[in-house]
C-alpha cells in the first residue's frame, strides 16, 4: 500500500457553530471571579493572623513553618541516609569557605580576618530561614567588590595620614608621613559593616513587601555582561597584590585605568617572591580545578586544591622567612575570636544608600539564580521572597559582628553539593569548620603571602571570565540582548559597578521601548489549499487573498508607536484612508451640484447598509469633535460611484485596489487611549458596519474590557453582537483577535474574517 503524503498523515475536521460573544456567553455559563480590593485584602491577611494567634493551632504551625522552614525540613531529616554525606561536604565546603573568606576580604580592603567573620555569621541565620538545601552562603567577589569601592570612598588611606618617619601609603617610603593603620582599619569595617546591615535592610523589606519580582528586570544577558565587569575589576584589583607594587585608592569612573596605569607605573618595584607564589597558585588551582570538573563522575570527593596550596604555601612562607629575607607581603595578625556586637553607623547611611539598594539586588540575584539552578537539578522548590528575609537577616546579623555582604558563589556552592550535600545541615558543620580556624587555627595562617590569596580569587573567576564565549550565541539568537551584554559590560567597566548596572538597567528597558515602539509589521497571505495565513516574506507558496489585505502587528499599540503603525498600514494598503475619505466627500459634493443643476443625470439607490453595530457615525464624529461637518458626504441625493472609472467632475481621488483590509490584532496585548482614539478615527473614516473576533483566556479578557469601556465609552460604542468568538467565516480564525475593514465604494464595511495558526 502506498504511503500516505505528510499533509494526509492526521487529516481531521471540525465543526461547530459560529458564535458571537453574547450566544457563546449564553451556551457557556461564565464563572464569577472575586476581586478584592486592597483594603479588604489587608483586612482578611489580618483576619487571619488572628485566627492563627487565637484559635487554630495547625493555621499558626503552617506560618511558623514558612518564616522558619527549618521546622519543616529538619524534622523529616533522614539521619541515617543524609548525616554522612553532609559531614563530608561540610568538611570540605568549611576549609573552602574560610579560606575565601581570607580571600575575599582584601576586596573589601578590610583586614582578612573579617573574611573569616563573614563566612561565620550568614550561614547561621540562613540556616533557619533559608528554603534552598544547597547553597553555601558567604562572601561572594561581586558584592564584596561593590562594597570595597565604597570603602576605598568613605575611608581612603589619605583621611589617616599622621606625621611622622615611617611607612607610606601601601607600603611606601615617606619621609615626614604615616598611615594611623588601626584608625583607618576600624572605619573601613564600621563602613563595610554598616553598609552590609544596610543591604540587609533592603532585602528584609522587599521581602516583607513580595517584591522578590523586581529580580526578574536584572536578564540573563544584563546579569552576564555586569558579572563579566566584575571579574574584570576584581582581577585588576588583585593584581597589584600579586606584583606587591604600591598604588593609590581608586574608585568610580575609570578607576580600571587608573589602577593600572598605577600598577605600570610601578612595575619595577615587583616584589619576585610575591609574584612567583602567586603565579604557580593560579596555574596549579586552574589545572586541577579542570582535573575537578573533568573527572567528576569518577572522583568521590573534589580534590581541595585551595585547602593544599594554602597550607604548603604557609609552610612555605613560614619556614624560608619570606618577609624578612625577600620583603614578601604576608596575613600577619589573625585574632583569635570574634569581635563585639557593634551598631551600625548611622551617619553613614544616607551616604551609602544607592550603593547600597544595588548590592542588596546583585547579591540576591546571584544568589536566587544559583538557587534555582541546585533547586531543579534536585527536584524542589525554593520561596524567592522568603529567600529575601534569610538573606536580608543574615547580612543584618553578620554587619553587626563585624562582617561584610553575604551572598553565595558558585564554586562554593558546587563544591558543597559534588562533595554530597543533602542539606542546610551541610552549611552548618561548615560553619563549625569557619569557627574552629577563627578560635584555634587562625594563627597558623599569618605567614601566608597575600598574593596566594590574591591567587586564589583570581582562579575562581574563571567561571565569571568564561561568559565571554556567551557573546556569539547571543548575536545569533537575539542581538537586542546581545547588544544588553556588550553594553553592560562596558558600562561597568568604564563607569563602575554601581552605575554601570544602573546603566545596564536603563539600555536594557531602552532596548523594550524600541522594539515596541518600531514593531515588527507584515502583510500576511493565504498558504494555497489551506486556511493558514503566513508572512508574505517569508515562504515561495503564497498568495494574497484577491481584494483583501491582511496587515498583522506583533506588538501593543500604544502612544509611543502609533505613528509608525500608521505608517505602516498606510503602506502595506497603497493609500490613505482619510485623504481618500475627504477626496471622495469633495468628488460627490461637485457631483450633487452638477445634478441639482441638471448637468448630471444619476439613479437614486441606497447608499449601503445602516450599521447596526455601531451610532451614528455623523453623531458620533461631532460628539467628539474629530470629523468636521463639511468632510461628511451630502445626504440629499444618495448615490454610487464607480471609483474605479473616471468621474465627471475634476477631482483626483487616490485609487483603492482593495475591498477589504484585516487588521490582525492576536499580538496585539493592550491598547491605550493614543491607540484606541486613532484606530476610531480609521473606523469612522473607513466603514459603516464592523465585526471583531475574540479570542479566549486573558487576553480575551483584556479586549473586551477595551471594547466595552473605552471602545464604548470613549471610541467605538460597539455593541456585543458585533463582537465574535472563533469566528470561522470568510477566512477561517482562530483565537485570534482583529478588526476587518471592507472597502467597497462609497461605504466601508467591516466582517469578521480571520487567520488560523498550527
Amino acid at each position: 500500500m502506498d504511503a500516505l503524503s505528510p499533509e494526509n498523515l492526521y487529516p481531521y475536521t471540525v465543526s461547530r457553530p459560529i458564535y458571537s460573544n453574547p450566544t457563546f456567553e449564553e451556551d457557556n455559563e461564565r464563572q464569577a471571579r472575586e476581586e478584592r480590593t486592597l483594603r479588604e485584602r489587608l483586612i482578611c491577611l489580618c483576619q487571619s493572623v488572628c485566627v492563627c494567634i487565637s484559635a487554630d493551632c495547625r493555621q499558626a504551625l503552617k506560618v511558623v513553618k514558612g518564616v522558619f522552614p527549618v521546622i519543616d525540613w529538619l524534622s523529616r531529616y533522614p539521619i541515617r541516609e543524609w548525616l554522612p554525606s553532609d559531614v563530608i561536604s561540610g568538611v570540605s565546603t568549611g576549609l573552602v569557605c574560610s579560606l575565601q573568606g581570607l580571600a575575599y576580604a582584601m576586596l573589601v580592603s578590610v583586614a582578612p580576618v573579617y573574611g573569616l567573620y563573614s563566612a561565620f555569621f550568614p550561614i547561621l541565620t540562613y540556616f533557619l530561614l533559608g528554603t534552598s538545601r544547597h547553597i553555601s552562603v558567604g562572601p561572594f567577589p561581586v558584592t564584596c567588590l561593590m562594597v570595597g569601592s565604597v570603602v576605598l570612598t568613605l575611608a581612603p588611606d589619605d583621611h589617616f595620614l599622621l606625621p611622622g618617619n615611617g611607612t607610606g601609603v601601601n607600603g611606601t617610603k615617606a619621609d615626614g608621613i604615616v598611615v594611623d593603620v588601626e584608625a583607618m582599619e576600624a572605619q573601613r569595617i564600621m563602613v563595610a559593616s554598616s553598609m552590609t546591615v544596610l543591604v540587609g535592610l533592603f532585602q528584609v523589606v522587599m521581602g516583607v513587601l513580595q517584591v522578590g519580582f523586581l529580580v526578574r528586570y536584572l536578564s540573563d544577558p544584563l546579569v552576564g555582561g555586569f558579572t563579566t565587569a566584575a571579574a574584570f575589576h576584581v582581577l585588576i584589583s588583585q593584581l597589584k597584590i600579586v606584583l606587591s607594587v604600591p598604588t593609590n585608592n581608586h574608585s568610580g569612573c575609570f578607576s580600571i585605568l587608573y589602577m593600572l596605569i598605577d600598577v605600570f607605573t610601578n612595575i619595577r618595584q615587583t616584589n619576585i617572591a610575591d609574584l612567583v607564589a602567586g603565579l604557580l597558585t593560579i596555574v596549579i588551582v586552574m589545572a586541577v580545578k579542570e582535573v575537578n570538573t573533568k573527572f567528576r563522575h569518577t572522583i568521590p570527593v573534589p580534590i581541595p586544591i585551595e585547602v593544599i596550596v594554602t597550607v604548603v604555601a604557609t609552610g612555605i612562607s613560614y619556614a624560608t622567612e619570606l618577609e624578612s629575607r625577600y620583603g614578601a607581603s604576608i596575613v600577619h595578625s589573625i585574632p583569635r575570636g570574634f569581635a563585639p556586637a557593634q551598631p551600625p553607623n548611622i551617619e553613614l547611611l544616607w551616604n551609602i544608600l544607592g550603593s547600597s539598594f544595588s548590592t542588596a539586588v546583585v547579591g540576591y540575584a546571584v544568589a536566587v539564580s544559583v538557587a534555582k539552578v541546585y533547586a531543579a537539578k534536585h527536584d524542589y522548590t525554593i520561596n524567592g521572597n522568603q529567600e529575601l528575609i534569610a538573606f536580608g537577616f543574615s547580612n543584618v546579623f553578620c554587619g553587626c559582628f563585624s562582617g561584610f555582604v553575604a551572598s553565595t558563589a558558585l564554586s562554593r556552592t558546587a563544591v558543597q553539593e559534588s562533595t554530597g550535600g543533602k542539606s542546610q545541615m551541610a552549611g552548618i558543620i561548615s560553619a563549625v569548620m569557619v569557627m574552629i580556624v577563627i578560635l584555634a587555627l587562625g594563627h597558623l595562617l599569618e605567614p601566608l603571602q597575600k598574593s596566594v590569596l590574591a591567587a586564589i580569587v583570581i582562579a575562581n573567576l574563571k567561571g565569571m571570565f568564561m561568559q565571554v564565549t556567551e557573546v556569539p550565541t547571543l548575536w545569533r539568537q537575539n542581538r537586542a540582548d546581545c547588544f544588553i551584554w556588550l553594553a553592560t559590560c562596558l558600562a561597568s567597566v568604564v563607569l563602575g559597578l554601581d552605575v554601570g548596572l544602573l546603566a545596564g538597567l536603563v539600555f536594557e528597558m531602552g532596548t523594550v521601548v524600541v522594539r515596541t515602539q518600531f514593531p515588527a509589521c507584515s502583510t500576511l497571505g493565504n498558504i494555497p489549499g489551506t486556511n493558514i495565513y503566513r508572512n508574505m516574506k517569508d515562504y515561495k507558496n503564497i498568495a494574497e487573498v484577491p481584494g483583501i489585505k491582511i496587515f498583522k502587528c506583533n506588538s501593543p499599540i500604544y502612544f509611543a508607536n502609533i505613528d509608525y503603525f500608521k505608517e505602516r498600514l498606510r503602506a502595506t494598503v497603497g493609500f490613505d484612508s482619510v485623504r481618500v475619505f475627504k477626496k471622495r466627500n469633495k468628488a460627490l459634493k461637485k457631483i450633487h451640484k452638477l445634478i441639482k443643476k441638471g448637468k448630471l443625470r444619476a439613479t437614486e439607490v441606497s447608499l449601503g447598509v445602516d450599521n447596526k453595530g455601531f451610532e451614528s457615525e455623523r453623531d458620533s464624529g461631532r460628539e467628539y469633535g474629530q470629523v468636521e461637518d463639511g468632510d461628511w458626504p451630502v445626504p440629499e441625493v444618495e448615490v454610487r460611484v464607480d471609483w474605479a472609472m473616471e468621474l465627471p467632475v475634476r477631482v483626483s481621488v487616490p485609487k483603492v485596489q482593495i475591498h477589504s483590509l484585516v487588521l490582525d490584532f492576536s499580538a496585539v496585548s493592550f491598547l491605550d487611549v493614543v491607540a484606541v482614539k486613532s484606530l476610531r478615527l480609521l473606523v469612522i473614516y473607513c466603514m459603516t458596519r464592523h465585526h471583531v473576533t475574540s479570542c479566549t483566556n486573558d487576553t480575551t479578557k483584556g479586549i473586551n474590557t477595551l471594547c466595552m469601556v473605552q471602545w464604548r465609552s470613549v471610541t467605538f460604542k460597539m455593541r456585543e453582537d458585533n463582537l465574535f468568538f472563533n469566528e470561522h467565516g470568510l477566512i477561517t480564525i482562530t483565537a485570534y483577535w482583529m478588526i476587518v475593514i471592507h472597502i467597497p465604494f462609497t461605504q466601508l464595511n467591516v466582517t469578521a474574517i480571520g487567520l488560523a495558526t498550527t
